[in-house]
């Protein structure tokens, strides 16, 4: 009797688990596509923001002060096509030329230095990575451009200045962060909105209708929205605030970028008297995140383990036990990312321990 019973269980259970291999293939993409995008911690987000109010003031204040645009490298590159015809019709003079020129190649050394300053492309603090130093560098330029007299060589440490800054947030967790022009900024804003657009559309306008992979593409595409349009209006803001400025404060006009220097050197020469105090607490930030997403996946485990031997006693659906199994994924997924940048940091102390100690032994 018992070996005739084994297969009717089984054969019970079979279709349920066919059917719901499909939703389960489908929670596990929905789960790869919530991984691929995280959005930047809040005081990432906040110091990006920051640094946008700063360059639409500081760009806002040169086209005030000396009619040119600092950050547009894409219009002074247009210019540089104009004019050199221009200079060959006989209609502008090597003045012209020189100007767009000079605006593009400030543009690109502040970056350069930025890559000579900070060797990593996403945010950390350790290693050697000099981001106080970049950042009184940038408010150095902002200064000096402020007092410089003339046209041309001012301009030029502004657009150095925000090819530094610019460079300074390149990408962190998958966000694109531009912080010195918003072309960019508002292409991804536009075709962002528009997938969403989309997903809604093919469903009939209703939330009900969508899938797991639906719901979790509109997820991270909102997720992406909300840092760039936070960009996008902190950038207007900034050149808001920037024209005001330079109407209230005395003296000529490009006095007004002492606001913007003022608060990058001030971060600057912040991070650098508390670099150690900050990295401390990013640490134990870091930490908390991943001990309250494994204590959630233990929460998720143990739960599971009840709902079994509820399923045993009292035969339910296995189709409910599926979707407690593809929260679980989730939870797992999420401890995955938290442990390997644990992972990754370790590492990277482990490396510099090893070349301070090899450095002895070669001399």
């Amino acid at each position: 009797m018992t070996q005739l019973q084994v297969p009717v269980e089984n054969a019970a259970l079979t279709p349920c688990s066919n059917k719901s291999s499909p939703t389960k293939k489908m929670r596990e993409k929905a789960a790869q596509i919530r991984k691929s995008f995280q959005r930047p911690k809040f005081w990432v987000m906040g110091f990006g923001w920051c640094l946008a109010a700063c360059a639409g003031a500081a760009n806002v204040i040169a086209f005030k002060s000396w009619n040119l645009y600092a950050s547009h490298v894409t219009g002074s590159t247009s210019a540089m096509a104009f004019r050199l015809e221009g200079y060959h019709q006989g209609e502008y003079g090597s003045e012209s030329l020189k100007e767009a020129c000079l605006l593009v190649f400030s543009f690109l050394c502040g970056a350069y230095a930025c890559g000579l300053l900070i060797d990593k492309n996403q945010v950390h603090f350790g290693g050697k990575a000099f981001y106080g130093l970049a950042l009184v560098l940038n408010s150095s330029l902002l200064t000096s451009a402020a007092f410089i007299p003339g046209r041309l060589l001012p301009v030029c440490l502004v657009a150095a200045a925000c090819g530094l800054q610019n460079a300074m947030c390149t990408s962190h967790f998958g966000a694109i962060i531009r912080t010195t022009h918003v072309t960019g900024t508002m292409t991804d804003i536009g075709s962002t909105f528009g997938r969403i657009s989309m997903i809604y559309l093919r469903k009939g306008c209703r939330c009900s209708k969508l899938n797991d992979v639906e719901r979790a593409e509109v997820g991270v595409d909102a997720r992406k929205l909300a840092v760039l349009f936070g960009l996008w209006s902190f950038y207007f803001m900034g050149g808001l605030f920037g024209v005001y400025m330079e109407n209230i404060i005395p003296g000529p006009p490009q006095r007004a970028l002492l606001l913007p220097a003022t608060f990058t050197g001030s971060v600057g020469l912040f991070y650098m008297a508390c670099r150690q105090i900050l990295k401390d607490y990013i640490k134990k930030l870091e930490r908390e995140r991943f001990e309250a997403d494994l204590k959630e996946a233990q929460d998720v485990l143990a739960h599971m383990g009840h709902r079994l031997q509820d399923l045993e006693r009292n035969d339910q659906s296995v189709v409910e036990l599926d979707a407690e199994m593809g929260h679980m994924i989730e939870a797992l997924h999420e401890v995955e990312a938290d442990f390997e940048n644990l992972v990754r940091t370790h590492s990277r102390i482990l490396e510099r321990t090893d070349s301070a100690t090899s450095k002895p032994d070669k001399a």
